[in-house]
């Protein structure tokens, strides 16, 4: 059955939703997921996207949004409780600042995935960009959460307020094997970075140094990678069978000795 609604092709698949986004602008997109989320639409599957930008952005429910292609610049910005599952790629920006909800992503990810995060999770398949995680915070028991299945870029955590991110290294380039790149956590001065490899303290970026496991840690790692591999239908038991480098801030004021009194005279 086919729901005129605008210039996008709309219609219904048992109980999705089933929006074509082919050749749609991104404002007209997202002006239609949010007519029927409004409408009380709780399962959305976008095909044919190619790169439209902001959807879900702002969302405040529970809904399953499935979107097949490559989502643009800012996915789920600010979403506070939808689900978001890619099958393909992210580009830039995907949960920047998003408080709830969870963002899957089957392929890879580009740069600042999870900037200013607060809350949810997201769990990248693939490999992501650069300053990955950048000013993620967190508040009380709100807690985010960032799981990357391959590798990250350089800057890795930059100026990280809190939440945790873990990098499993699964799969490496060949262009540049390491884990993750240079100046790792750098300027850090809160929440923990966990890489599921040896990391030399040379690539830690300002602010940042190692620390050893606790048990605590063990059993985070044990639910989040828990939850990842079960998305991704992985053995947990091979991908937890590892060593882990868990990367923590040396102080919460990184930069504190870069600055002076003022003084009276």
């Amino acid at each position: 059955m086919e729901i005129p609604l605008r210039k996008a092709k709309v219609s219904r698949e048992g109980e999705f939703v089933v929006v074509d986004a082919k050749g749609v602008h991104y404002r007209e997109l997202n002006e239609v997921i949010n007519e029927l989320v409004e409408k009380g639409e709780r399962k959305l599957r976008l095909i044919n996207v190619n790169g439209q930008r902001y959807i879900a952005d702002g969302l405040r429910c529970d809904c399953y949004i499935e979107i097949h292609g490559v989502a643009g610049d800012d996915l789920a910005a600010f979403a506070n409780g939808p689900t978001v599952v890619v099958f393909g790629d992210v580009q830039d920006g995907a949960g920047n600042t998003m408080n709830a909800g969870r963002i899957i992503v089957h392929g890879h990810g580009t740069d600042i995935i999870g900037h200013s995060m607060r809350g949810g999770k997201i769990f990248v398949r693939g490999h992501v960009g650069y300053r990955v995680g950048i000013h993620m915070k967190e508040y009380r028991e709100q807690v985010p959460v960032l799981v990357i299945g391959g590798t990250a870029g350089d800057f890795l955590g930059e100026y990280m307020a809190g939440g945790r991110i873990v990098v499993l290294g699964l799969e490496r380039l060949e262009t540049y094997p390491e884990i993750a790149g240079e100046w790792l956590a750098t300027g850090i001065h809160g929440g923990a970075i966990y890489l599921r490899d040896e990391v030399d303290e040379d690539r830690l970026g300002y602010g940042a140094k190692v620390e050893k496991l606790t048990h605590d840690d063990r059993r985070f790692l044990e639910a989040e990678v828990g939850e990842f591999c079960s998305i991704f239908s992985l053995n947990p038991e091979e991908v937890l069978n590892a060593e882990f480098t868990k990367v923590v801030p040396k102080s919460h004021r990184p930069f504190a000795d870069m600055y002076s009194d003022a003084k009276e005279g």
